[in-house]
């Protein structure tokens, strides 16, 4: 069984399902239903067969599950990643390889009216899920401005944090800042003259903080590794306990900026010395000269795999030799 807990427009789920065949099983987790809708037709259309249903997270029951006609059976989870070890856990499923891409999904970023590029005048949302939890715009609204500027400092690493939330401070005095470009006047505002000079877009950095900070983004992820932790336990502790990872799964995680990397690196690190994972490599993976010209977003891309259960471990292995 393979888990997808980011499946976005479905790249990844449909590559995964194609090696996995009619005897496997796919899960796919999406925080946006708009884009589990679009896999299950995806699906549909490459494997054949009825497509999918998207199912909660939260209500998702065990159960028989249909493969597709050429495929495997593909189980379409709407919710937050965080959320799906659980979930699993009560399906009776367990995972031989889990996979998340933390990058926000493209279609995203290229459409207006969700609000998350700099590029397009619309709304400041930046919700994953549009369905539920404050916009962006929320935030901008209602932080102290205090908290605004330790926001943006810390999530997005922006050195004129403070500047940038005592603009915000005061315009949202004589007006709400309700658009994507209505902030990135205030911040370019802020820059003055260095906007003019910045090898980026000056709103870059606010704009990622903003969308972290709006969807929990870290949170989310330190949520997961707690749970790849606590299923690494279970594995190497004792084969009766159950878990929604097996022994022996591969962990595949993509991150695209330095606080989310640094939060897999840290927690890998810790768990591989204390014998739960196997790193795959002391370096992230990045793409090659040929990937980044074919995808530019894919050059900040970090990729890091670990394997659950560790043999040089003795816990571990007297484990894994018992386990039938």
């Amino acid at each position: 069984m393979a888990l997808d807990l980011t499946a976005g427009r479905g790249g990844h789920a449909v590559a995964i399902a194609e090696r996995l065949g009619p005897q496997g099983v796919l899960v796919a987790v999406d925080r946006d239903r708009g884009n589990l809708e679009h896999v299950s037709g995806r699906m549909a259309r490459v494997f054949g067969g009825d497509p999918p249903p998207v199912e909660s997270l939260e209500t998702a029951t065990p159960g028989p599950r249909t493969p597709l006609g050429r495929g495997p059976a593909v189980v379409l989870m709407h919710g937050n990643f965080a959320a799906a070890p659980a979930s699993l856990e009560r399906c009776g499923l367990a995972a031989d390889l889990a996979l998340a891409d933390l990058g926000v999904a493209s279609t995203h970023l290229d459409q207006a009216e969700r609000g998350f590029s700099f590029r397009f005048d619309g709304p400041l949302d930046m919700r994953l899920d549009p369905t539920r939890g404050p916009t962006a715009a929320d935030l901008v609204a209602a932080l102290p401005e205090a908290e605004l500027a330790e926001a943006i400092r810390r999530l997005g690493e922006e050195p004129l944090a403070r500047r940038i939330a005592r603009k915000i401070a005061q315009r949202r005095e004589s007006a709400p800042i309700c658009t994507t470009f209505e902030l990135v006047d205030v911040v370019r505002e802020a820059y003055g003259l260095r906007a003019h000079h910045s090898r980026m877009h000056p709103a870059t950095r606010t704009f990622m903080a903003l969308r972290i900070a709006v969807n929990d983004e870290l949170g989310a992820l330190e949520a997961l590794l707690g749970e790849v932790r606590r299923a690494a336990v279970a594995v190497a502790g004792s084969a009766q306990r159950s878990s929604w990872l097996r022994r022996g799964a591969r962990i595949a995680l993509i991150s695209f900026h330095s606080l989310e990397d640094r939060l897999v690196k840290r927690a890998f690190a810790a768990m591989s010395r204390d014998g739960l994972l196997r790193l795959g490599q002391s370096r992230p993976l990045i793409a090659d000269d040929l990937e980044r010209d074919r995808n530019p977003r894919s050059r900040s891309a970090r990729l890091r795999i670990a394997t659950v259960g560790d043999p040089s471990n003795p816990q571990t292995a007297r484990t894994a030799a018992h386990d039938p």
